[in-house]
């Protein structure tokens, strides 16, 4: 029910879209020809005097670096001995009875024989052959243009 009331409202709307106003404004604007592009002046181009050119810069000194002076090695202190963790005595726990279970009946050492049918099961269905089912054609050409509904098009320009 709720289906047939949007479809109602989709037309109705649809409806309220299509006005003869919006169709001749439409029409209108793709009947008036695009207006010109405005001109663009081009702007003279300064000339700009050369770059001068970059100085040379005198080499690097080649000195030798002095040798970097060793770190002292300091000892390491020691580390006091831990104590032991006491270790906490935790009481048994109490054993409860196990319950016991009931006796299971003896498993049969032989197969009841099931019942034989007494009448012929039907045959399995067959498919036919696939030669025998016609295979649709498939076009070699596809179709070039669009196809067009009355109504849905645009106006033909003039």
């Amino acid at each position: 029910m709720a289906f047939e009331n949007g479809f109602v409202m989709v037309f109705v709307m649809a409806l309220l879209f299509s006005s003869t106003n919006s169709g001749a404004a439409a029409r209108h604007l793709l009947d008036t020809p695009a207006p010109a592009a405005p001109v663009v002046p081009t702007l003279p181009k300064p000339t700009l005097p050369p770059l001068p050119s970059l100085p040379t810069l005198p080499p690097l000194p080649t000195t030798q670096a002095p040798p970097l002076p060793t770190l002292p090695t300091t000892s390491k202190p020691t580390l006091p001995t831990l104590p032991p963790l006491p270790t906490p005595q935790l009481p048994s726990l109490p054993t409860a009875p196990k319950p016991t279970l009931p006796t299971l009946p003896p498993f049969p050492s032989t197969q009841p024989m099931l019942p034989k049918p007494t009448t012929a099961l039907p045959p399995l269905p067959t498919l036919p052959p696939l030669s025998s089912i016609p295979m649709p054609t498939i076009p070699k050409t596809l179709p070039s243009g669009i196809p067009s509904f009355p109504g849905l098009s645009p106006p033909p320009s003039n």
